[in-house]
């Protein structure tokens, strides 16, 4: 015999009352996004050293002024007067140059050593630990060192004039732009080897076993698997690469000084040699400022053609 319990219905006028979450415990608190508080401090830093002065060589590529007195307004007589400089025209055209050099050599070397560095060879930590030197130095101390390696008199090429020549390689214009991209390689490419590096060690092992799995070598797995992984790194890289060639100016100053006569002669050089030199800070400051606005808009064409403004993990589909 089977007794069937069945439960009192509730009282007429009763209703049941649903359950109810726990009230969260006042010590517990809330992650939302920082204040802005939080970056007021780098605001404030950055609007008084870059926001500001920048107005004010923009206001004084309008004005004529040697450093003395009061300046005056000429409207846009410096700009005229840059549009029709030989020596200008000239200088876009040898930025321009170096700016593409340094991508085209730093790029494929950077991500070989990126790469390279990020394995678990032996003796690589000691090696990059060698070949990151360059990258504590300064600029002004690297120029200095390869000026004295490279004089013609008591360096390099004095002792080895079966390979150099004369010895002199600021002589010519195509050998002091070689040695101007060189000493930039040299000394500005342990830093991008240094973004491929870690780009290249957060690269999922499971994407390289997965290929090992279907007969995948070492070349496919760099040409399919590792570039791909450092789309992202190679654009910022790049960008990078881009504003450093168009701002380059210790290296010249240094080396060179813009010779021989104006071979070597670079926008930012320009810019200096006409205002601390010729004292005309009007059109250096209209030099500086097309500077600026050129290395943002190629900066910006950049992200917008590589597609790194959407910003797409690339490691989607990696579990």
């Amino acid at each position: 015999m089977t007794t069937k319990i069945t439960s009192a219905p509730p009282a007429a006028g009763l209703r049941k009352e649903p359950r109810r979450r726990p009230a969260a415990s006042p010590s517990v608190s809330t992650v939302g996004r920082p204040g802005f508080a939080w970056a007021l401090p780098a605001a404030v830093f950055f609007t008084l050293f870059a926001i500001v002065p920048l107005v004010m060589v923009a206001v004084l590529s309008f004005m004529s002024w040697n450093g003395l007195g009061s300046p005056q307004w000429v409207g846009t007589d410096n700009w005229s007067r840059l549009w029709d400089d030989p020596v200008m025209l000239k200088s876009v055209w040898l930025t321009l140059l170096l700016t593409a050099l340094g991508v085209v050599i730093q790029t494929p070397l950077s991500i070989l050593l990126g790469v390279w560095a990020a394995g678990y060879q032996r003796n690589r930590a000691v090696l990059s630990v060698i070949y990151f030197i360059p990258l504590l130095l300064s600029a002004t101390a690297v120029s200095v060192l390869w000026r004295a390696l490279l004089d013609p008199n008591f360096g390099i090429p004095a002792e080895a004039s079966w390979l150099f020549g004369d010895g002199n390689l600021f002589g010519e214009q195509a050998t002091a732009i070689g040695v101007l991209a060189f000493v930039s390689t040299w000394q500005f490419t342990p830093f991008h080897t240094l973004i491929y590096q870690g780009a290249a060690r957060s690269i999922p092992q499971v994407l390289y076993q997965a290929a090992e799995i279907d007969g995948a070598g070492r070349y496919r797995q760099f040409f399919h698997i590792t570039l791909p992984q450092l789309r992202n790194s190679m654009i910022t890289s790049m960008i990078l690469m881009i504003v450093g060639g168009l701002t380059t100016f210790e290296t010249v100053l240094i080396l060179t000084q813009g010779g021989p006569g104006t071979d070597t002669t670079i926008s930012a050089y320009y810019m200096y040699d006409k205002a601390f030199k010729g004292f005309d800070f009007g059109a250096g400051s209209a030099i500086a400022l097309a500077l600026v606005v050129a290395a943002t808009i190629i900066s910006l064409v950049v992200v917008k053609v590589s597609g790194y403004d959407k910003m797409r993990s690339s490691m989607e589909g990696v579990s």
